[in-house]
């Protein structure tokens, strides 16, 4: 069984190449915390945000076009909060966006320390050429990305899984996928990318 699992094992010598990429972002403490204040807030470009995970929150905002690197990317980061000179170290837990306008309109980060455990969701990259694909299957990723749990010198930007013995009609599950040092959260039974078989290879 352990050779099965190391068909599909992310190498984690690779990913300890891979630490969380950093990013900065400047803000300013919030006077008020109503809902008028955080209009105005976005009608002046700015995002409204809370920091979790102190003995206090903290509620600031930072200009949007501050986001753009951060959350158009499949990279995950660290990132240096800088608000009013008061510097934290934090990862994004959420964004929350206009239905219709897709504008960002509120985001929440978590206070990080080097031995505290998060939990935070890491990309998925697929190596290999996959058996299944050369007889004419297709290679489909079922999930961009898994929840993991881990601390943040141990948290990859992507986990690597080798896909170069997948064959037709067959899956990548979150079970035989191996990485040191930290948990996947998600169920064992999920799949992560799949050999479809076309409907013409289908019968024979």
């Amino acid at each position: 069984m352990s050779g099965y699992h190391s068909s599909f094992s992310a190498d984690y010598g690779q990913l300890a190449k891979h630490n969380m990429k950093k990013i900065e972002i400047v803000g300013y403490q919030r006077a008020n915390l109503g809902r008028t204040e955080s209009q105005a807030i976005r009608a002046e470009g700015n995002v409204p945000c809370v920091l979790y995970g102190g003995q206090e929150q903290v509620h600031f905002y930072a200009p949007a076009i501050l986001f753009r690197d951060l959350l158009y990317t499949p990279n995950i980061f660290e990132v240096a909060l800088n608000i009013e000179g008061a510097e934290y170290r934090a990862v994004l837990q959420e964004a929350q966006f206009h239905p219709v306008s897709d504008v960002l309109l509120h985001a929440d980060f978590l206070l990080i320390t080097d031995k505290k455990p998060i939990k935070i969701a890491v990309p998925v990259r697929l190596l290999g050429t996959a058996p299944g694909v050369q007889k004419g299957g297709k290679l489909v990723t079922r999930v961009r990305k898994l929840r993991v749990k881990g601390t943040v010198e141990n948290i990859p930007d992507f986990i690597d899984i080798d896909v170069s013995n997948l064959d037709l009609g067959k899956s990548v599950r979150v079970g035989q996928i191996q990485v040191k040092n930290i948990e996947l959260l998600e169920a064992a039974s999920n799949p992560v990318a799949s050999i479809e078989i076309p409907r013409a290879l289908r019968g024979k």
